[in-house]
């Protein structure tokens, strides 16, 4: 499954090209936010989500890099998110935060970053939708997948076929033609690509096109 970050996208045409990697079979739209605080870059709010929420039925998944991920569920949810992706990193203990998400009756992702040890997410995946692998550290687009990534990921569908074959793993970071084969044979399903697919030399409804084939995604 391709998730098109629109991180990469040109925001004056961002409607257009929603459609356009919708109708080439994108699974749904990865909205990257930052706070300038947990990761030293500033992007998009729930106003962005609710432009887009019109303009597809996709869904809509929200990657929350922030270090207070609490303070923004409710905004994101009115303005029409599926998924609320919140970060290890930045929460001792998930749990409370992954009931209120289930609350708010949205879909829910855990991310952790390249340096935080696989396992740590092992005791909440029976409770999420998803596990979201960073493959950069994230902040900036257009950065090189780190290559030990592959051996996480690896361990990382080892620990949910065990707890919860349900649980989607996602990846985020260096996505491109060169490397979504090799994520997908180390396990994981959802490929979010952001540079691969908007800065793409024969234009994103291709890409989205060609990254899926080389995926294999069924």
């Amino acid at each position: 499954m391709i998730a098109p970050s629109i991180l990469a996208a040109d925001f004056s045409k961002l409607g257009e090209l929603v459609r356009e990697v919708a109708e080439a079979g994108a699974d749904r739209i990865h909205v990257d936010v930052m706070d300038g605080h947990f990761v030293p870059n500033l992007s998009m709010g729930a106003v962005v989500v609710k432009g887009l929420r019109p303009v597809t039925k996709i869904p809509l998944e929200v990657h929350l890099m922030v270090e207070d991920p609490g303070r923004f569920l409710d905004g994101f949810v009115k303005a029409g998110a599926d998924a609320l992706i919140v970060h290890l990193e930045v929460l001792p203990d998930p749990r409370p935060m992954i009931e209120q998400i289930r609350g708010l009756g949205k879909k829910v992702g855990l991310a952790f970053n390249p340096d935080m040890p696989v396992q740590r997410v092992e005791p909440y995946l029976r409770d999420i939708d998803l596990a979201l692998c960073m493959t950069v550290f994230p902040g900036f687009g257009g950065q090189a997948f780190i290559p030990e990534s592959l051996d996480r990921l690896k361990a990382l569908r080892a620990l949910v076929e065990k707890h919860n074959p349900a649980c989607e793993i996602e990846v985020d970071g260096g996505i491109d033609a060169k490397t979504i084969g090799a994520a997908s044979a180390a396990g994981a399903s959802v490929f979010v690509a952001g540079t691969a697919v908007f800065g793409a030399r024969n234009g994103p409804a291709a890409a989205v096109k060609d990254l899926a084939a080389l995926a294999k995604v069924k």
